[in-house]
């Protein structure tokens, strides 16, 4: 069984990164905190894989965890 926790759709607003949990949730947070996807082309940030802990962008060597995103503050 996958947690709630887990990733089900990634969004890109104007200036938000948004992720859908399998529960419903949607945690939406600033582009900026990510330096990388922000610079990062459509077609970039399109291909990702939703993994059971988090989100990669292998063409862009980003990895973002959903716990993270949880707490809240910028990838370091």
């Amino acid at each position: 069984m996958k947690s709630a926790t887990c990733g089900r759709s990634v969004e890109f607003a104007a200036t938000e990164l948004v992720v859908t949990l399998l529960d419903g949730r949607r945690i939406a947070t600033p582009l900026d905190w990510y330096p990388r996807l922000a610079k990062a082309s459509a077609a970039q940030r399109e291909n990702h894989e939703i993994m059971a802990m988090g989100i990669r962008w292998p063409d862009l060597d980003e990895d973002l965890g959903i716990a993270g995103m949880l707490k809240g503050g910028p990838a370091v």
